[in-house]
């Protein structure tokens, strides 16, 4: 069986395959000062649950946007599962070129999107990844990776909103009833879903223009769901396109 683990600034996201099947997943919050121990601890308990047991678990990619954690995940690979985890980065095998002017500074989770919408999909494709950073990446038709562009996530404005307004209260990301808002706190919910998605639309169109052709666009990520209902351009919704591009990453290096 495949571990797969996608640390993320806000959480880790963890899959178990079985001969290329999800079985199950679990979200927990990314915690920096985490030991081997307690990830293990964590992961133990999971696995339990679904009737796994750890000793048919050989392998474990990891993609990681947070790099003191690489070294904690290693070592809890190597001491409770007696194997070295694929760590996502530069020298690994991913089966698209990265036109970037500096390579080594796309997030691992970014190639992992890319690598997984691009063997489902084809290209050309924008992809949209919801998380503390909402991101957009470009593949081309031939599976290269172009760039994007990258912007402060929902939940991320929403805080700094409440941290740097003083009369502005802390609120839950919600769907608005309507555009205007009649209180402070639908006003901000209007903010966050349509502001967001109407930015969404219009990085869609000035990426499209800017490739002048038409791209498939997919979405992920965490709050996917609520944004995107409201989003016009918006395809196709996978809310597993990380862990898949984990399980590609990780056959294409099997050799």
């Amino acid at each position: 069986m495949l571990l797969a683990i996608d640390v993320g600034n806000s959480n880790n996201v963890i899959g178990l395959f079985s001969e290329g099947k999800l079985l199950t997943h679990w979200r927990i919050r990314t915690e920096w000062t985490r030991t081997s121990d307690e990830y293990w601890i964590l992961i133990k308990e999971f696995i339990m649950l679904n009737d796994v047991e750890a000793e048919t678990i050989d392998d474990i990619i990891i993609a990681c946007v947070v790099p003191p954690l690489v070294p904690t995940l290693k070592e809890m690979g190597k001491k409770y599962f007696s194997c070295d985890p694929l760590i996502v980065g530069p020298g690994i095998k991913t089966g698209i070129s990265i036109l970037y002017k500096n390579p080594a500074e796309v997030g691992a989770d970014r190639i992992v999107n890319s690598v997984a919408a691009y063997e489902k999909y084809g290209g050309p494709l924008i992809i949209v990844d919801f998380g503390t950073a909402t991101t957009f990446d470009i593949v081309s038709k031939k599976g290269e990776y172009l760039g994007g562009a990258i912007f402060p996530g929902v939940q991320l404005s929403l805080e700094a909103l409440f941290k740097n307004a003083a009369k502005l209260p802390r609120v839950e990301l919600a769907e608005p009833d309507h555009v205007i808002g009649k209180s402070t706190i639908e006003s901000i919910h209007s903010g966050a879903v349509h502001g967001f998605t109407s930015m969404i639309d219009g990085m869609v169109l000035k990426i499209q223009e800017e490739l002048q052709q038409k791209a498939l666009v997919v979405a992920t990520g965490g709050i996917v769901d609520l944004i995107v209902s409201k989003a016009k351009f918006i395809d196709i919704i996978d809310n597993f396109l990380t862990l898949e591009g984990l399980l590609i990453i990780h056959q294409r290096n099997q050799d």
